[in-house]
């Protein structure tokens, strides 16, 4: 099953999908904004990471495809909590070119349809660097969720220690946001 926004589709990750993420992984400028850390990752290397982390039960990981471009980015659901109701999530949008174009605000809409409506969760929350302000802008303004709390000086990039926001959205505030700006028509 295909998740569907007003203009991207989200869809299971293919073996074929893994020239276009291991090239976001080995992308600095994309690695810069988001935690953790990265290695320079091999077409190896990228598709064992396949192999071991297919769809399951708790890990959801979908690509992101508009009709103009194909595949473009990568959207998560992932650490699925059943007995609790939530999930962490997370996209990347591969290029530049492919930003400030309404993508990511249908992908995290499609994203919170999917895991509100169809899988019944309550909750969704994720990580966003302190610089990273289109991140915020997308998650905060566009698409409802709210800063819950910081962890200060949680991430080390470019030689240096950054607080990380740790945001969340619940189901109330999702059919709200849905509610107020008719997102769905």
């Amino acid at each position: 099953m295909n998740i569907k926004g007003k203009f991207v589709t989200l869809r299971a990750m293919e073996l074929e999908d893994q020239d276009m993420l291991r090239e976001m992984i080995n992308d600095p400028e994309i690695e810069k904004m988001v935690g953790g850390y990265s290695f320079p990752i091999s077409k190896v290397q990228q598709n064992r990471w396949f192999e071991a982390n297919s769809n399951n039960n708790s890990n959801i990981r979908l690509i992101i495809e508009t009709e103009e471009d194909g595949a473009i980015g990568f959207a998560n659901l992932v650490d699925i909590d059943w007995k609790n109701r939530r999930a962490f999530h997370g996209i990347k949008i591969a290029n530049k070119q492919f930003r400030s174009r309404g993508i990511g605000t249908d992908t995290v809409m499609a994203i919170m349809k999917y895991a509100f409506e169809e899988l019944n969760l309550n909750r969704l929350e994720g990580t966003i660097i302190e610089y990273n302000k289109p991140s915020l802008k997308l998650y905060c303004d566009k698409c409802g969720w709210k800063i819950e709390g910081t962890k200060r000086k949680a991430v080390f990039k470019g030689n240096e220690y950054h607080d990380e926001y740790v945001l969340g959205i619940l189901k109330e505030d999702y059919l709200e946001l849905v509610s107020a700006n008719n997102y769905w028509g």
